[in-house]
């Protein structure tokens, strides 16, 4: 292929159509080009580093072999995309990934034609797959549908659940199985295991490859004796490796073989392609290849920050104020255990489970899985707290409701990531916990404001009987002076209070500091309003809320979470039963998630940031100014 001498091999590609054109040497070529381009742009941006480093030379062999998006290339988890977005027209603006206004970094079909789904959360890919395979078939499409899971996507029982599905349909599903020995902390359970013996054999399968080729070499009789060779390779096969879980479920099985030999895998995948039936292509890779600090540490390189070296590091974040107190409440007592899905260092377990490793059970990406072990452990009278990002508590939504509110099993959750979450993009927001749930029978939510509420609430949820949920955002916090206020169930905290307010702000956890900030400035300008912080989402002590706000005319209520069933419309019910109650105006986001941003871009676009609380709290202190001096000229043009 020929390139102009001023653009990178990696320029020059504007679809996959062009890596077709590629020879062998360009191919390895371009991989290298592709690794350097993530590294640098991960480095900058943030984002998923260790497990695109791994894909690189598959994805290559993917886009060669196939035909995108006439074949359809289904991509789980979503975060190993990125040398797939690099092959597919994106190359120009890949340097804007994970940005506000940039590429997602995750399969988007709003971007390209060749993301056929939205895939954000992991397991999803084996039955959204299936389900585009028959539609096609039924529409007499002819194109080849791939689905591509690893980096632990597997250990989800939905996966199972398609696996299952696929050999009833027996449709010719190809599934290619990336096995990098990783979720995101490193894989645990049965599965990960019958994958390592499985993978025991990509030495043997590097080292018969080299043999298969002296033997073809020999003259004359070279190819003559290699099919004597692979007929009795293939009878003790038959009699020692029969069966595995893939042919069991009815599918081909191939494999393992070596995910970063180009030439392997496009032979492999090119015989693959011509199956009519279902197909299992085990594929054996290194998370973080090619980058030796990724390579050494996967876990810390899975997920990389930006590089902000100004950024102030001077408080904690919410997560690591869980961690340290979850470590205190172990010290303490030892009927406590932890409960993570794949996720114990994003979650601030990381000291707890190497300092007290029988008290963390990490149960992989299995968080209906997660809720009811924990159900069985507090049966069984363990305390278990369970700690899960927010929007992937949304995958375990039944066994909460299930398994563990409507028994009222003391239960305790700690929501990590709630609310605006940033540059992971819509399906990753933390919008939803308060409408999930909220409404629960026995569910006690809070939102704690500061780390010294963080390490009150969680000892407060740990010590009363009954379920309960913390939920906390990804950002610092605001570090309180002194202990905590005293929990009063329902009840929350006035922040600030001035004898001249008409207003009062009703604000949910680390907004609530917003709110007071925003009411500390506009008091120079005559505007006065009270601030309350609301610590309960549920359940709310009516009466004392309901004497509370009737000492005011307006209400607003903020929240980093979806207006649609949140605790602002819970507040505007109570006090709509009263004729003489205030004016009740919502501050959130919308039900429909903005794109990837920051956190304080997505506040600040939200109008939920210190500049637009004060600019809602002015504009209603105009709007009941005027409608004051309205009423008074009425009243003298009567008189």
């Amino acid at each position: 292929m020929l390139f102009c001498d001023d653009m990178s091999l990696l320029e020059s590609i504007g679809s996959p159509d062009d890596v077709k054109k590629l020879a062998l040497p360009e191919l390895r070529l371009l991989a290298e080009e592709m690794r350097a381009k993530i590294i640098e742009t991960v480095k900058t941006n943030g984002g998923h580093l260790a497990s695109n480093l791994g894909v690189i030379e598959l994805t290559i062999a993917l886009h060669r072999v196939f035909d995108s998006p006439r074949d359809a290339i289904v991509w789980d988890v979503g975060h190993q995309s990125y040398a797939h977005k690099l092959l597919t027209g994106r190359v120009a603006r890949f340097s804007g990934i994970r940005r506000k206004g940039g590429l997602s970094g995750f399969p988007k079909r709003s971007e390209s034609a060749h993301d056929i789904f939205d895939t954000g959360h992991s397991s999803t890919s084996i039955s959204s797959a299936l389900g585009l395979l028959e539609a096609r078939k039924l529409a007499r499409h002819d194109g080849r549908v791939v689905a591509v899971i690893g980096d632990g996507a597997l250990t989800g029982g939905m996966s199972m659940e398609g696996l299952g599905n696929v050999a009833q349909l027996g449709l010719p599903l190809i599934v290619i199985l990336n096995d990098n020995k990783m979720s995101i902390s490193r894989n645990v359970g049965a599965i990960s295991r019958y994958l390592s013996r499985l993978s025991a054999s990509v030495r043997y399968q590097s080292m018969r490859q080299k043999i298969d080729a002296t033997v073809e070499s020999i003259p004359g009789v070279g190819h003559l004796l290699f099919a004597m060779i692979v007929r009795a390779k293939r009878a003790v096969k038959a009699i020692f490796f029969k069966e595995n879980l893939f042919s069991d479920l009815g599918f081909e099985y191939v494999g393992p073989i070596d995910g970063h030999n180009i030439p392997l895998l496009l032979s492999v995948l090119d015989q693959v392609r011509q199956l009519e039936r279902p197909v299992v292509v085990h594929v054996v890779t290194t998370k973080g290849k090619g980058y030796d600090k990724a390579e050494e540490d996967p876990e810390r390189f899975h997920g990389v920050s930006p590089s902000c070296p100004d950024a102030r590091q001077d408080t904690p974040f919410f997560t690591e104020v869980f961690g340290e107190t979850m470590m205190e409440l172990a010290e303490e007592r030892r009927d406590l255990v932890a409960v993570a899905a794949a996720m114990t260092k994003g979650n601030g377990l990381e000291a707890m489970a190497k300092r007290f490793p029988s008290q963390v059970f990490d149960v992989g990406i299995a968080e209906q899985h997660a809720v009811t072990f924990a159900a069985g452990l507090a049966t069984g009278g363990r305390l278990p707290v369970v700690a899960i990002y927010s929007t992937f508590m949304q995958r375990a939504m039944d066994q909460v409701i299930h398994d563990v509110a409507l028994p009222d099993i003391h239960v305790v959750f700690a929501l990590d990531r709630s609310g605006a979450v940033g540059e992971d993009g819509e399906t990753h927001q933390g919008f939803y916990d308060i409408a999930l749930f909220k409404g629960l029978p026995h569910m006690t939510m809070m939102a704690p404001a500061d780390s010294g509420e963080l390490r009150a609430f969680l000892r407060y949820a740990v010590d009363r009987k009954g379920p309960a949920i913390l939920r906390y955002p990804k950002s610092r916090v605001a570090c309180a002076e002194g202990d905590a206020a005293p929990v009063v169930l329902g009840r929350g905290v006035l922040m600030r209070e001035d004898s001249r307010s008409s207003m009062l702000v009703c604000a949910l956890g680390p907004l609530a500091y917003a709110a007071a900030r925003a009411v500390d400035g506009l008091a120079d300008e005559g505007v006065f309003a009270d601030v309350y912080s609301l610590r309960f989402v549920a359940p709310i002590d009516e009466a004392y809320l309901s004497a509370l706000c009737r000492r005011y005319r307006e209400v607003i209520t903020v929240e980093d979470g979806s207006v649609a069933g949140g605790v602002g419309e819970s507040i505007a019910a109570i006090l709509s039963r009263s004729a003489d109650g205030p004016r009740v105006t919502i501050l959130g986001f919308p039900p429909a998630p903005p794109a990837q941003a920051t956190r304080d871009e997505l506040l600040r676009d939200a109008g939920l940031d210190e500049s637009g609380i004060a600019s809602a709290i002015r504009n209603l202190a105009a709007e009941s100014a005027g409608a004051e001096l309205r009423d008074a000229l009425s009243i003298a043009s009567g008189l």
